[in-house]
């Protein structure tokens, strides 16, 4: 099965966000134990850099963390026409409809998030963490 994590769900874990590190974590755990392909997005990198940089100000602990990261999940590189071909999905953020179309060229099984509001209009299904392992993994 192949997933692309939101970024959402990676800051849940990084960060420790009480509510939702668990599910996220065991996420993250199925992908780097290669029991699903996780996906992230080169875009999605620069996203997860910029929001951990805040908090981590030791940069050599942020790019091992980034790293690991990357050990764990395949990169998906984000082409011109996926940009461009964005623009055609009615999803309203436009970060979230780029993630929609490289899921959709890829073949993606599930968008795993939170915010499954934001993937409505998806051509590929959001599922949350929580939901992802209860269909699948209990």
């Amino acid at each position: 099965m192949k997933i692309l994590i939101d970024t959402n769900v990676i800051i849940d874990v990084y960060q420790n966000r009480k509510d939702f590190v668990d599910n996220s974590a065991k996420v993250l755990k199925l992908s780097e134990n290669r029991k699903v392909t996780g996906y992230i997005t080169a875009s999605t990198i620069t996203d997860i850099y910029f929001i951990l940089s805040r908090h981590i100000k030791d940069r050599q602990q942020l790019k091992s963390l980034v790293q690991k990261l990357l050990s764990s999940v395949t990169l998906a590189d984000v082409m011109a026409k996926d940009v461009t071909d964005s623009f055609d999905l009615v999803i309203e953020d436009f970060e979230d409809a780029l993630l929609a179309q490289c899921a959709k060229r890829l073949k993606i099984d599930y968008i795993v998030t939170r915010n499954t509001k934001d993937f409505v209009n998806s051509p590929i299904s959001a599922i949350t963490p929580d939901d992802f392992l209860e269909k699948f993994f209990r």
